[in-house]
């Protein structure tokens, strides 16, 4: 059985760490949210009032510290805080948060220079494939600490691949949702011209989904609602991937971007749209609410 201190247990961390103590592993939670902490005991966890006690272990080794935080100033304040320097340094350090490269990289150098072995690996699937631990992981992070990494997060995942070197995670998810929001907005786009120029949206969705212009934003996760798979859109948006979320995403792609002289149109025009739809006080519904801006 692997000891393993889980710190945050928000929407996408509750239903991992769950997950991981139905797999049988001893998992010490913390989050300073009382009622998420308590959703934690009910899934079997011990829970902690305290970072710097549930990665410390006191009653045994913990053996890995598994982080799932809001940003990138966040998951800084806690590893330099709380984790280095008081988890065990044989603990293996698995950040899943979507944060910044440059923050990524810093945090693993850190964390390197005190003899911890450390991952970036942001999570791609939304609320249900944590709660399923059917979550597809892109892990940046040396070759050895990623063997280490790998069956722990295959407890909460479909997918766990090594996109490169330390960082190299959190590229990959930040490009992904880059294309991720661009082509849900060039779905709704068509959607809503299909309707008015008369097609039904369902005979258009049984074409195109068959068609050349398929993508996963139509096929998986359709945004008008009784078309295709249930998705939020049948819920009248509610849950899935919050378009404030997708929202930072984007925005973490356009720093990205900046950074490495990349040209990236679609992407800022995604988030120039997904900006205005999150100010319109649309920023807790589902991203692909966007088609209430089109239709």
């Amino acid at each position: 059985m692997t000891t393993i201190a889980f710190i945050g247990l928000g929407n996408m961390g509750g239903g991992m760490a769950a997950n991981l103590a139905k797999a049988g592993h001893d998992v010490r939670a913390f989050d300073l949210n009382g009622e998420a902490l308590a959703r934690a005991a009910e899934a079997g966890c011990a829970p902690f009032t305290c970072a710097r006690e549930a990665v410390a272990g006191g009653d045994g080794v913990v053996d890995a510290v598994v982080t799932m935080l809001p940003n990138g100033k966040i998951v800084s304040s806690v590893y330099r805080g709380d984790v280095i320097g008081h988890a065990p340094s044989t603990a293996l350090l698995l950040d899943c948060s979507t944060i910044d490269v440059a923050t990524a990289r810093n945090v693993e150098a850190a964390a390197s220079a005190a003899g911890y072995a450390m991952v970036d690996a942001p999570v791609s699937g939304g609320i249900a494939a944590a709660n399923a631990g059917t979550l597809t992981f892109m892990v940046g992070g040396k070759t050895a600490a990623f063997a280490r990494a790998q069956p722990i997060l295959s407890v909460m995942g479909k997918a766990v691949i090594h996109a490169g070197a330390p960082g190299a995670g959190q590229a990959a998810k930040i490009c992904n949702n880059m294309l991720l929001g661009a082509s849900m907005i060039a779905t709704a786009e068509a959607f809503a011209m299909a309707k008015k120029l008369g097609l039904d949206p369902q005979t258009f969705y049984d074409i195109s989904s068959k068609a050349s212009g398929q993508c996963w934003s139509m096929t998986s996760y359709c945004p008008l609602p009784g078309v295709g798979p249930q998705s939020p859109a049948d819920n009248d948006y509610a849950g899935g991937f919050a378009s404030a979320l997708m929202l930072k995403d984007l925005l973490l792609a356009m720093d990205a971007a900046r950074g490495a002289g990349a040209d990236t149109p679609m992407g800022a025009r995604a988030a120039q749209l997904y900006q205005a739809f999150a100010d319109a006080g649309n920023g807790g519904l589902d991203f692909s609410a966007i088609i209430k801006t089109l239709e």
